[in-house]
């Protein structure tokens, strides 16, 4: 089906780059296809290290200007910049089903919740305060002031093509701080459109840069970045491997990092929860955008006292989900994002079964409805040596795990090298606060499955990285403390 968006303009295929809207210095280009049916919906800049080059130019020549500018004067631009999103909302929504797959009332909550970010920061970039120190020394005045840590390079997944750059665009903008951002090579229609609402809203020339460009030509891209003393910050949502490479290699010019990373999130019922509720809560965490999330739980324990409640009662529900493209009004489920993305569902549910897993429900791709489907699946049974354990699926895959103590679950819950999310459902107020205590993860949902606010901070431990996104905390990894020591005044 063509897309077809009220306001054409919202479409763009070229980089923005220093307020102007430009080819990538070579003229190359690459398509970005829609995963309900393998179309091409566009073609666009394919961008090399020239052209983030020219980013971070851009970004350098703006930085002085925007960041002398009152925090209102900045809080005032983002906030013409969430009413133009709100706007245009099904505009974005439509562009985000088509590029990334979710069906559209998903998209919608999605543009909400992105606008939401730049709602929040839009404020909370007004209430950057510092501290007097209390005097030490008789004459001497002690202070800490708080400052834009200077050029982000923000780099975004395709999982939530909306939601992860406003995240980090917001309180980028709203401390002072300018910008050069890549968005995932499977999604970046969003981002550009995004960011043409920004552009119109009155963020300056320059402050904003984001370039598009597909994996190889985005390796380089960001390797530019990272080699640029000038970026000073790299704010990156992705898998731990790389997240290890930026790493690594923006040790050399010493940036600060914020890395959202991968994650493999316990799910975990206790004998006193409320069945249905932890059913709804599971519904709600495991299979919002198909199970394609960082903090979708990958491992579901459930204590032998209600396990076979939980059971039939959780593929019952998968068994009614409405897998279809984002185009039928009723789909629940669309397509994974790619064949690599179902060839890697495919292979852990082949382990599981292998390893004497049984399927409750689903189990097979969806071959018939298009290239990238696959059935929301229950698997019971299944043990510690499945690669649905030690490996994150991303995908609609829920494996049911028995256990019997609380000793026991906690040991096989932080049995992970990764540390993002969990859950808990349990009726006994003094066990959820030592499970909460016990877990080594940085979000925790308790008797609740969905987790996400603005006014939360995001992000996790171990080997899924470190820094947070929302809340006010958000702010601090885009800030530097400045101490400033004044003598003389006795």
């Amino acid at each position: 089906m063509e897309l077809k968006l009220k306001r054409e303009a919202l479409l763009r295929r070229q980089n923005l780059i220093g307020g102007e809207w430009t080819d990538a210095v070579n003229h190359a280009c690459f398509p970005v296809v829609n995963p309900a049916t393998g179309a091409v919906i566009a073609h666009v800049a394919n961008s090399g290290p020239a052209d983030a080059r020219a980013a971070t130019d851009a970004a350098a020549k703006a930085a002085s200007d925007w960041r002398a500018r009152l925090p209102r004067e900045r809080a005032e631009i983002l906030r013409r910049w969430h009413a133009s999103i709100l706007d245009n909302a099904e505009d974005l929504a439509a562009l985000m089903s088509a590029e990334q797959g979710k069906p559209l009332p998903e998209a919608r909550n999605e543009v909400a919740y992105g606008a939401s970010y730049v709602a929040w920061f839009a404020e909370e970039g007004t209430r950057l305060y510092g501290d007097l120190i209390p005097q030490q020394q008789r004459g001497k005045q002690m202070r800490a002031v708080k400052e834009p840590i200077g050029i982000v390079a923000a780099i975004t997944p395709w999982n939530f093509p909306m939601a992860m750059i406003t995240r980090k665009i917001a309180p980028a903008l709203a401390v002072g701080c300018t910008v050069v951002a890549k968005p995932a090579e499977d999604t970046p229609l969003t981002a550009l459109a995004l960011v043409g609402l920004a552009h119109d809203a009155g963020v300056p020339a320059g402050v904003l840069n984001l370039l598009s460009a597909s994996r190889e030509q985005g390796i380089e891209v960001v390797g530019d970045w990272l080699a640029d003393e000038r970026v000073r910050k790299v704010t990156f949502t992705g898998s731990t491997a790389v997240g290890k490479h930026l790493a690594r290699e923006s040790a050399q010019t010493l940036k600060k990092l914020s890395l959202e990373l991968g994650g493999n999130a316990p799910f975990i019922v206790f004998d006193d929860a409320d069945v249905e509720a932890a059913v709804a809560g599971l519904l709600a965490a495991k299979f919002r955008n198909g199970g394609q999330t960082c903090v979708c739980p990958n491992r579901i324990y459930v204590q032998s006292g209600v396990f076979d409640a939980f059971a039939r009662t959780l593929a019952a529900h998968v068994g009614e989900l409405h897998v279809a493209p984002a185009t039928d009004p009723g789909a629940q489920i669309g397509p994974m994002i790619n064949a690599k993305a179902v060839d890697k569902i495919e292979r852990h549910v082949r382990d599981a079964l292998v390893k004497g897993a049984t399927v409750l429900v689903g189990g097979r791709r969806l071959a018939e409805k298009g290239p990238n489907y696959y059935a929301p699946t229950v698997i019971a049974n299944a043990t510690s040596d499945m690669l649905v354990t030690s490996e994150e699926t991303f995908g609609p895959v829920a494996p049911l795990y028995r256990f019997t103590s609380e000793d026991e679950v906690i040991r096989l819950a932080n049995d992970t090298p990764y540390g993002l999310a969990a859950y808990v459902y349990t009726r006994d107020h003094r066990r959820a606060e030592r499970v909460c205590g016990a877990l080594e993860v940085g979000v925790i949902g308790l008797n609740e499955g969905s987790v996400a606010s603005e006014a939360a901070p995001f992000g996790g431990v171990k080997a899924s990285g470190y820094g947070r996104e929302g809340s006010r905390y958000g702010l601090d990894d885009y800030l530097s403390i400045k101490y400033i020591c004044q003598g003389g005044l006795d």
